[in-house]
């Protein structure tokens, strides 16, 4: 089953996301990063995420791009955090046409869906702040909106986070 988790930023989703995985059956549980720490802000992202795991039983891999090769370890439940710092990997280190990016990332998913019971996608809602942005940027924001929608579409559940409280927007809260 996948569940699509989405929210602002710093809106709790991670932390939800977690409580989801943590509810999943069987023993392997597997948490994949995809963000690169770039100095003294992402590093201290990272040390807050790590800490927020702690304890909790999550093998930690990371991957920052091409999905498609990641091999877990056995067959569990995952969460990959996030989608929008994948997106970010795979279109400013990697590259190539929208086609080529979007293809690489759906082919990337399905490759963790077949190895998983669970998967937990953590997303970003980034389109609601009105600002303008160069192109690269807006051309980020517009891929991260087509992979929202083909998530979605793929997803059993979708739940948007909003100051803490999750709010289903499709599938049965079971």
């Amino acid at each position: 089953m996948m569940h699509l988790i989405t929210g602002a930023s710093a809106s709790g989703k991670s932390a939800y996301a977690e409580g989801q995985l943590a509810k999943a059956e069987g023993p392997e549980k597997f948490y994949l990063a995809t963000m690169r720490a770039w100095g003294a802000e992402g590093e201290a992202r990272v040390r807050k995420h790590r800490a927020m795991r702690e304890g909790k039983g999550f093998q930690t891999i990371e991957a920052f791009h091409t999905l498609e090769q990641v091999r877990l370890p056995g067959k569990g439940s995952l969460m990959l955090e996030c989608m929008s710092n994948l997106l970010a990997n795979e279109q400013f280190e990697i590259g190539g046409t929208d086609e080529e990016i979007l293809e690489r990332i759906q082919v990337g998913i399905q490759n963790l869906e077949a190895q998983t019971n669970d998967l937990v996608i953590v997303t970003n809602e980034i389109f609601s702040d009105g600002c303008s942005y160069d192109a690269d940027t807006i051309r980020y924001i517009r891929l991260l909106g087509t992979l929202n929608i083909w998530l979605a579409e793929k997803a059993s559940l979708v739940t948007e986070v909003v100051y803490g409280i999750p709010i289903r927007q499709k599938g049965d809260a079971g």
